[in-house]
């Protein structure tokens, strides 16, 4: 049994709506490490085991968790786990800021990027192209219903970037005003499928149809190893509204024909023959 300091950050990570699939995996490598601060030897192997299965409970659908529970080695000694876990989180960081730089150079002058949910990835990029004096607006979907959009909307606001936010049920007629779009990613699996907040594939498709470039921003640890498209099990989160229920899936798959391409730390990789 998991301690309740281990199974409380578990329990956030459950109830987490907004932040996504970089911040969850972070949290995952956290109660790594306050696992490690109160078991050690078989009981900390046994710990090890459990929670890298509740982890991926916490969300099937993300490749992030997968990867990290990989990540971290089967092992009796302590130190070597929070090791490895404070190893993750560093890359995590590092990793994101290399794609500010790299899909900072995609957007140019007087751009309009328009968006779908809350990535922090894309919000990086935005950022450093900000920093680089690039002048550009942003135009986002509210993603319903969680309304991921309103909190990518008060990030711009701080940081002074134009931006409006839409519907989602506007996503086509806004497109055709667009000239670049960009999405984070949940999964991307090995046949190039990227799982993100559901509506992503439809604003792909807009941009397909208006030949907007359509761009997938995330880091490397996204990539699922294993899985194709067929393999992933999509989180659907049912909710009612004036007693009556709505289907609610939380993601879906954009096929790798509708993407110019996926910005990582590694650089831009064209699927699905580079994943």
């Amino acid at each position: 049994m998991l301690p309740k300091e281990v199974e409380e950050i578990i329990r956030r990570m459950e109830e987490e709506r907004i932040q996504g699939a970089s911040y969850l995996a972070e949290m995952g490598a956290k109660a790594y490490i306050k696992l490690t601060e109160i078991f050690e030897g078989d009981t900390l192997l046994e710990g090890i085991k459990e929670l890298g299965t509740e982890l991926i409970n916490v969300n099937p659908t993300m490749a992030s968790l997968y990867n990290l529970v990989r990540f971290i080695p089967l092992t009796k000694n302590p130190e070597f786990v929070k090791a490895k876990a404070e190893e993750f989180i560093r890359l995590n960081k590092e990793a994101k800021l290399e794609i500010g730089n790299i899909g900072s150079e995609i957007i140019d002058q007087n751009e309009i990027i328009i968006t779908h949910s809350y990535s922090s990835a894309v919000l990086e990029i935005i950022k450093r192209a900000k920093e680089k004096g690039k002048t550009f607006k942003v135009i986002l979907t509210e993603s319903g219903p969680d309304y991921e959009g309103l909190a990518l909307a008060k990030r711009l606001d701080e940081l002074k970037i134009p931006f409006e936010v839409i519907t989602d049920s506007q996503m086509g007629l806004f497109t055709k005003k667009a000239t670049l779009a960009l999405v984070g990613a949940d999964n991307i699996t090995r046949d190039g499928y990227v799982f993100n907040k559901a509506g992503t594939y439809l604003l792909a498709l807009s941009c397909h149809d208006n030949s907007i470039p359509f761009y997938v921003a995330a880091e490397s640890f996204k990539i699922h190893p294993e899985a194709k498209v067929d393999d992933v099990k999509i989180v659907e989160r049912k909710f009612k509204r004036d007693h009556i229920i709505i289907r609610n899936y939380l993601f879906d798959a954009t096929p790798w024909k509708y993407i110019r391409g996926i910005i990582t730390e590694l650089g831009v990789l064209v699927p699905p023959k580079e994943i």
